[in-house]
């Protein structure tokens, strides 16, 4: 019963949460900036999640798109990087800061005859193409907010997708359980730059999405997942470069600080769990007060918010 109303309480704060950030920002007075990661490789920066360019001779590849209202000015800065048609998408996840201007993105690319992504032969001239998790399309297909020119036209259901554009080999990584039960990580190999989603930011604790699938365990998982992949220059410094869902340019050591405090504050709370605390009890100890000052957000990246959904997704 208390984990149902959990679900509850933390599916109405994302929907608040989604109403107010859109009724707070002045899209008018956003600017989208552009950040050179390496090679053909770009981080766009607005509002909403952070989108991934590729650019190449091929055409232009993006993961996630932000908010519908910031469309016409990320158009306007790929149009800066390259002149070459807009031809896939990948969305991270489902929720609407990495979303929300799929439709709009979409309808301006172009997918030319026989183009393909891992051999999935594409329509002429049908807009670019979106690729995500099938658990991304569920939960677009779930909600009558979405509307369909919003949703993947691609999906995979298995652990990765290999994909071949612009010269580089690019694999998307399924990571279940983690912000959702949906999430990719997305690895450049030739570039050696990883886009993580919101299964990694550097702004605030997570925000773990529980009415969709989302674990304090599978955080952890993806953090290990990125790590596994990242080969550092020197000690933790340098090497591959890491992309957030929020927040700055990564390199191992921040992957690695945020592992160390996702485990420790879950090796905490577990511990106080097994124990027979409840709740509030585990709330009133507070397991994460060393980590707070940098890490504690508001609404949704609360403290409050954050621990009591990793008590709830702690067996």
């Amino acid at each position: 019963m208390l984990f149902n109303k959990m679900n509850k309480f933390f599916l109405l704060a994302a929907l608040l949460f989604a109403a107010s950030a859109n009724a707070q920002v002045d899209f008018d007075e956003i600017e989208v900036e552009v950040l050179k990661v390496r090679d053909n490789i770009f981080m766009l920066v607005g509002s909403g999640g952070n989108i991934t360019v590729q650019v190449g001779d091929e055409g232009v590849l993006i993961i996630d798109t932000q908010y519908a209202q910031l469309s016409d000015k990320i158009l306007a800065k790929i149009g800066e990087l390259s002149d070459k048609p807009l031809r896939y998408i990948i969305n991270t996840h489902h929720h609407g800061d990495h979303v929300g201007g799929n439709a709009t993105l979409k309808a301006a690319g172009f997918t030319p005859s026989g183009g393909n992504v891992g051999g999935d032969l594409g329509d002429a001239g049908e807009g670019a193409r979106i690729l995500a998790h099938e658990n991304v399309l569920l939960h677009m297909a779930a909600d009558e907010a979405v509307s369909t020119d919003m949703w993947p036209t691609m999906t995979y259901f298995t652990e990765k997708k290999d994909i071949y554009f612009n010269g580089e080999g690019i694999r998307v990584l399924h990571q279940p359980d983690a912000h959702t039960d949906g999430d990719s990580i997305i690895f450049f190999r030739k570039s050696d730059v990883i886009t993580s989603g919101d299964a990694y930011i550097t702004s605030f604790y997570p925000y773990i999405d529980m009415p969709s699938g989302g674990t304090l365990q599978g955080f952890i998982d993806a953090a290990n997942s990125i790590i596994d992949l990242i080969i550092p220059v020197y000690g933790q410094d340098g090497g591959t470069l890491v992309i957030p869902g929020h927040g700055r340019l990564s390199d191992i050591g921040d992957v690695l600080n945020w592992r160390e405090m996702l485990t420790i504050i879950r090796d905490r709370i577990y511990d106080m769990k097994d124990r027979g605390m409840s709740l509030e009890e585990v709330l009133a100890a507070r397991p994460t007060r060393d980590y707070d000052p940098r890490w504690a957000g508001e609404g949704i990246f609360s403290t409050e918010n954050f621990v009591t959904a990793a008590y709830m997704t702690l067996d």
